[in-house]
């Protein structure tokens, strides 16, 4: 079970690292995908005041999201 687990772990830590990188390629910031704002699930229960994307402050860039982190 602990090897399927594993397993798992370090296919999503390979697939964000991917993604990652192709976002560097394309200079856009890796939270929002280069849009500057996060989309949420909104419903009765949850309200955001800001749209910006926390990673890159809005910007959209990859600059700014590495940066931040």
């Amino acid at each position: 079970m602990m090897g399927l687990l594993n397993s798992f772990n370090q296919w999503r830590e390979t697939k964000y690292q991917n993604h990652v990188t192709n976002m560097k390629d394309l200079g856009k910031c890796p939270d929002c995908q280069g849009r500057g704002y996060t989309v949420y699930p909104y419903n009765e229960y949850a309200y955001f005041n800001s749209f910006e994307c926390p990673g890159c402050q809005g910007s959209g860039h990859y600059t700014d999201w590495e940066e931040l982190r």
